[in-house]
C-alpha cells in the first residue's frame, strides 16, 4: 500500500456515532448556568462552617490502639524517617528510623490519623495522639 491509501481511509470505527455539534446559543446557556452557581454562597465559608460542625460524636470503637495499628504506624513512620522526613522529637543519638518512630509514638508526636471501618460501611477517625498505646516495646527492647 502506498502512503496515499492511508490518507483516503477513515481510521475511525464504522459504528461510531457522529459527534454532536454545538449550536451557537448553547454556549451562552452554559455560561449562564456557571454564573448562576457563582451567586450562591459556599455553605462551608466562614462562621457557618463552625456552626454546622457536629458536636463530638460518641465513638463505638475502643480507645486502645491495636497491635496491628501500632505495627503499621511504626513501619510507615520509620519509612518516612528513612526517606528524610522531618523528625518530630529531639534526637539523643538515635539513628535507627524504627527507634525514632517508637520515640515519636511514646511522645504522641506522630501526625497520623487512623481510620477504623465499621461493619455498616461507616468509619471513625482517631488521631494517634487520642489513642492509648500499650508499652509492649519496652518488653521487646528491654527498656525500663
Amino acid at each position: 500500500m502506498a502512503d496515499d491509501d492511508y490518507n483516503d481511509m477513515d481510521m475511525g470505527y464504522e459504528d461510531e456515532p457522529p459527534e454532536p455539534e454545538i449550536e451557537e446559543g448553547a454556549e451562552d446557556e452554559v455560561d449562564n448556568n456557571n454564573n448562576n452557581n457563582e451567586d450562591v454562597p459556599d455553605p462551608l465559608d466562614g462562621e457557618e462552617k463552625e456552626e454546622r460542625e457536629p458536636a463530638e460524636r460518641q465513638r463505638k470503637t475502643s480507645k486502645y490502639m491495636t497491635k496491628y495499628e501500632r505495627a503499621r504506624i511504626l513501619g510507615t513512620r520509620a519509612l518516612q524517617i528513612s526517606m528524610n522526613a522531618p523528625v518530630m522529637v529531639e534526637l539523643e543519638g538515635e539513628t535507627d528510623p524504627l527507634e525514632i518512630a517508637m520515640k515519636e509514638l511514646r511522645e504522641r508526636k506522630i501526625p497520623f490519623t487512623i481510620r477504623r471501618y465499621l461493619p455498616d460501611g461507616s468509619y471513625e477517625d482517631w488521631g494517634v495522639d487520642e489513642l492509648i498505646v500499650e508499652d509492649s516495646w519496652k518488653r521487646q527492647v528491654g527498656g525500663g
